[in-house]
């Protein structure tokens, strides 16, 4: 993230506001879908780090994109773009969503498998992390088929690796020892 020091200070600011007025989780909503469109869009990508095109341009767009947005986050967005911030708007959103979910008290699990897994198979993994933290937990599904077979399950700092490919890495470690 760049200028996290700054998104964060945004980002804070934006919660604090929208505790205050009891909407969170629609500016949630709001905030997950900048970060949808700023990964999959390359061109927003480029529209929101553009010097050339004016804020007031900017201003214009967003309102024609974000039509639906709450109106705290409408105004949030034209905020930031006033101030020369749009560029951070993605890096803002996301440490929303991350401050967030630290408030909910809900932890941020990465579960990456070489395939798509069953739901019998995330239900029996979220279940144990569940026991494991006794917290609440987001899943979050990654793919990822350098693994393999198998998975790895981050949670904040802690990572668990049971994947073929971690495994053969070990092996061969061993053996040219």
């Amino acid at each position: 993230m760049k200028g996290t020091k700054s998104a964060a200070r945004y980002a804070k600011s934006l919660l604090e506001l929208s505790v205050e007025q009891n909407n969170s989780d629609k500016i949630a909503v709001n905030m997950q879908a900048i970060v949808n469109a700023y990964d999959e869009n390359r061109e927003f990508q480029l529209f929101l780090n553009s010097p050339i095109i004016s804020a007031e341009k900017k201003i214009s767009v967003f309102d024609s994109l974000f039509s639906n947005f709450e109106e705290l986050s409408a105004k949030f967005i034209r905020l930031i773009t006033k101030n020369g911030r749009e560029a951070q708007l993605a890096d803002i959103a996301q440490v929303y969503l991350k401050l967030l979910k630290e408030q909910q008290g809900i932890s941020e699990v990465v579960l990456t498998s070489a395939s798509p897994l069953d739901e019998a198979t995330k239900s029996v993994i979220l279940s144990k992390i569940k026991n494991l933290t006794k917290e609440k937990v987001e899943l979050i599904e990654k793919t990822d088929k350098s693994l393999i077979g198998g998975f790895t399950i981050v949670m904040g700092d802690q990572k668990i690796d049971a994947s073929i490919a971690n495994q053969l890495n070990t092996i061969k470690q061993r053996l040219t020892k």
